[in-house]
């Protein structure tokens, strides 16, 4: 077309002021940019035509030729106008398919994890499509391997803040066997991972697991896990060989092993045979029976399962021991069989937070907008107060608790109000509450947020406050939500939050109110969030100490298990220690001790008895008396609180104790509590003195029909004949 131009000028006897070089930029100029040619030509020259005719002295251009000019530069906009919007298309659609890829990755690798499909189950999208490619390609050679690995852990990092030696070191750990390779019995490489919760354990793990399966490394990213907490005990077997046998078949390449310190002895023994020889023995014959391990016993089978292998698998242990408990817990064998591979996640830095802050600000903003939608953008301070919820010591979990509670916030004030489509909203954080400014109006967002609920606390403290005496007691329980309440507030301002050693002993006489005292304690640490569970499980020692050799430590754990979320009340636990013979006892306590050691957060144990016979147990293990910090006492009541819970027991049946009878009733409380309070019963003892005055007033009332009947008299007491029964 511009030739033709150029050609149609000439022929006119016109003489161009530009060159066709200076024209061919101009054209790809007003391309990019827009405008009119001749902008353009002023743009890429420097100078501007005579008399705005680019193509020289043409004053008697005829008007075909002046038309002929603008349809060429309006042709030449739509041209460029039309090639800008392909590009747009062309970057859109790009940046969708990479965002399908990402979910899609993100999809594959939770159905990995959730039900242990690999990549391949979902179908969409190039990226799957390169995936399963990959996955039915030859393995790659070391050479080929060692090559791939470049720049994998730079890539994770991108995504996992904070971890850049932990990662490091993960990556070195699965490209090991590339470099040495292990026999070919034996498992690929085994490797421990440590660190606290929400530093990326998990997430790190995941992300290199779906890197390598997409560069060909492993045939899929899928991580099969087994929790060995849920192996406590021996009788447990068949259940523990089927999920390793599962686990081992799987097409998975990466079994990860959680919460060793949970599984029994005998078990971890099997799995450390497995890291250290590449074998796990089977004690019994099995065989295969649909997909199934089955226990054939003494049958004969020629296709029996004698042993289970490791080979071609790479085995990850994670836990949040140290190197050290590891090696207790497992043995040395197993800590010589990692070759170094520990890999440990560090506390996050501030800098790291920052960073989580900033992605879960931007997952926020998109979230409100597909779920809500409202437009959001946030002043200068609120991405510092999200990462400031969580403290070098807390992970992230505060992070991700705040922009979930925003979220949460958002939706209530979408359900409550009819918002129009694309509503602007900018966010802030003000006096510690949670800000919208829609424009025409303020949303107090936190006043959206559900109240945390106080009813059950405030019926646990009346309940508190309804039991007679124990001041000193009641004081104590409620100095623990004082105690837990500044904890939190710490942790909302990002400060580093202690930990208390809950567990107590209740001394004193029979009566005094413990397994009460324990019950509502229980109830109300539940009610302010230090318990999951809140229930009370009371105990004795026919419940922890088996009858023969073997049964008392299953049976000790199966009790613990039971009381995990809520409070394990051991009554008379001095009756646990009868000295060093007492080999079963001894079980029992050792068990209890390490018991408290694994379930420390959420799991209180309560032990009662006598203070002098408790002095004593603390000695039968040196792990008890650190652990047992908070030692109770239980005072006698006295005569008058006696006659309190007295009058209560009676209110409670339907009755009341003559006001002239209290004084004579309290005296004598008074000379039962100083003769024998020990063995009287206390509060029982009250119990059973108004329950027998109910019997006698029911013989007096035949005699005495016009009586009241809800009254009990000092005679109904018949005190000299209980001074006679004593």
């Amino acid at each position: 077309m511009e030739g033709s131009f150029l050609g149609a000028m000439n022929s006119m006897g016109g003489r161009s002021e530009f060159s066709s070089e200076e024209i061919d930029k101009a054209r790809k100029r007003q391309k990019k940019h827009g405008g009119t040619l001749m902008e353009n030509l002023e743009a890429v020259t420097g100078r501007a035509p005579s008399g705005r005719n680019p193509f020289g002295d043409m004053g008697d251009m005829s008007a075909k030729a002046r038309e002929l000019q603008q349809m060429t530069e309006e042709l030449a906009g739509r041209s460029a106008q039309a090639a800008n919007a392909l590009d747009a298309i062309g970057q859109g659609i790009a940046a969708d398919q990479e965002a399908l890829n990402r979910e899609i990755r993100e999809l594959n690798r939770n159905l990995a994890q959730d039900f242990g499909v690999g990549p391949g189950a979902v179908s969409a999208g190039t990226a799957q499509a390169d995936t399963s490619a990959a996955a039915q390609k030859q393995p790659l050679s070391a050479e080929q391997a060692l090559e791939a690995f470049r720049g994998i852990a730079e890539n994770i990092g991108e995504q996992v803040y904070g971890q850049a030696e932990f990662l490091k070191k993960l990556v070195i750990a699965f490209k090991r066997p590339y470099v040495m390779p292990p026999e070919d019995s034996r498992a690929r490489n085994v490797i421990l991972i440590t660190g606290r919760e929400d530093t990326g354990r998990h997430y790190g793990l995941r992300e290199l697991a779906g890197i390598l399966a997409e560069r060909g490394i492993i045939k899929n990213g899928t991580i099969r896990t087994v929790d060995l907490a849920i192996y406590p005990e021996a009788s447990m077997e068949q259940v523990f060989l089927q999920d390793i046998y599962a686990a081992l078949s799987s097409d998975a390449e990466i079994i990860l092993f959680e919460h060793p310190e949970g599984c029994h002895a005998s078990f971890l023994t099997q799995i450390s045979s497995l890291v250290t020889e590449g074998s796990m023995r089977l004690s019994g014959r099995y065989v295969m029976q649909k997909g199934q391990l089955v226990n054939v016993q003494n049958s004969l089978a020629s296709d029996a399962v004698s042993s289970l292998s490791a080979a071609g698998k790479y085995l990850v242990f994670l836990t949040e021991k140290s190197l050290d408990k590891v090696a207790g817990i497992m043995g040395a064998a197993f800590v010589d069989a990692l070759q170094g591979d520990v890999c440990q996640t560090e506390q996050l830095e501030q800098d790291a937070i920052t960073k989580i802050a900033e992605r879960e600000q931007e997952e926020l903003k998109k979230r409100a907008a597909e779920q809500c939608f409202f437009e959001l953008t946030f002043d200068d301070g609120f991405s510092a107060y999200g990462a400031g919820r969580a403290g070098r010591n807390a992970g992230v979990r505060g992070v991700l608790d705040f922009y979930g509670s925003v979220l949460q916030a958002l939706a209530q004030a979408r359900l409550e109000r009819d918002y129009e489509k694309g509503k602007a909203l900018t966010l802030s954080v003000s006096d510690g509450k949670l800000i919208a400014d829609a424009g025409d109006e303020t949303i107090d967002l936190s006043s959206l947020l559900p109240e945390d609920y106080r009813g059950e606390i405030d019926e646990i403290r009346s309940e508190l406050d309804a039991i007679i005496g124990l001041t000193e007691v009641k004081k104590y329980i409620l100095s623990l939500e004082e105690y837990y309440s500044v904890q939190k507030r710490r942790e909302a301002e990002g400060l580093k939050t202690g930990e208390v050693n809950k567990h107590m002993i209740f001394t004193g006489s029979p009566g005094t109110g413990k397994t009460t005292i324990a019950r509502i304690i229980s109830k109300y640490l539940k009610a302010i969030g230090v318990l999951s569970g809140g229930q009370l499980v009371e105990v004795s020692r026919a419940d922890l100490v088996g009858r023969y050799v073997g049964h008392t430590a299953p049976l000790t754990n199966q009790v613990i298990k039971s009381a995990i979320g809520g409070v394990l009340f051991i009554d008379e636990a001095y009756s646990l220690y009868r000295g060093q013979d007492d080999t079963f006892g001894l079980e029992a306590i050792d068990t209890l001790v390490k018991g408290i050691e694994d379930n420390r957060d959420d799991l209180i144990v309560i032990l009662a008895g006598y203070s002098i016979e408790m002095r004593e147990f603390l000695t039968a293990n040196s792990g008890l008396k650190s652990r047992f910090p908070n030692i109770i006492d239980f005072p006698d009541y006295t005569g008058e609180e006696l006659m309190a819970i007295a009058r209560s027991i009676a209110s409670s049946k339907g009755y009341t104790i003559d006001p002239a009878a209290e004084e004579t009733l309290i005296a004598y409380f008074d000379t039962v509590q100083a003769i024998r309070a020990a063995d009287a019963g206390n509060g029982r003892f009250a119990r059973n003195l108004v329950e027998e005055a109910i019997l006698n007033q029911s013989r007096r009332l035949v005699a005495e029909p016009e009586a009241e009947l809800s009254l009990l008299t000092l005679k109904d007491f018949d005190l000299e004949q209980e001074e006679s029964a004593e």
